[in-house]
């Protein structure tokens, strides 16, 4: 029996194509990742960098916008404030309270603005949401 050298037996493999296909696979491997390094998300790195400082920016624009937002507080925004204001007017002229407190009773409900402002302190109360009395600690 003469076998060509052509031939391969059975469960047996050519390793003349070996070299080929590894070549084949490195040669897809490289299409795809010169592919895929031209897309965004590939670059996963830099897209990482750029959020955080995009993160960082608007942290730092936030805390800036929070610490321009309060009014500052003086003896003429004050004075502007009267008896019979609502909540909403004393906000627009004195800004957000430092902090408020609020009772209610059965005959009428009672609340308390306090703006703080380093030292000095000036209390708004409210009777039925309205400006009732104030009373400041700032001087001229």
């Amino acid at each position: 029996m003469n076998m060509s050298p052509n031939l391969v037996k059975q469960g047996s493999s050519f390793n003349g194509d070996e070299p080929m296909r590894e070549n084949y696979k490195q040669k897809q491997l490289a299409a795809a990742s010169c592919c895929l390094n031209r897309l965004p998300l590939a670059r996963s790195g830099s897209i990482l960098k750029r959020i955080s400082r995009l993160l960082l920016l608007l942290l730092l624009l936030l805390l800036l916008g929070i610490s321009c937002s309060g009014k500052r507080i003086t003896k003429a925004n004050v004075d502007e404030v009267t008896e019979g204001m609502s909540k909403k007017q004393v906000e627009s002229i004195l800004g957000p309270p430092t902090s408020i407190d609020s009772q209610d009773f059965l005959i009428m409900k009672k609340t308390t603005y306090v703006y703080r402002q380093g030292k000095d302190v000036v209390t708004i109360i409210f009777k039925d949401d309205k400006v009732q009395a104030k009373d400041s600690t700032l001087s001229e």
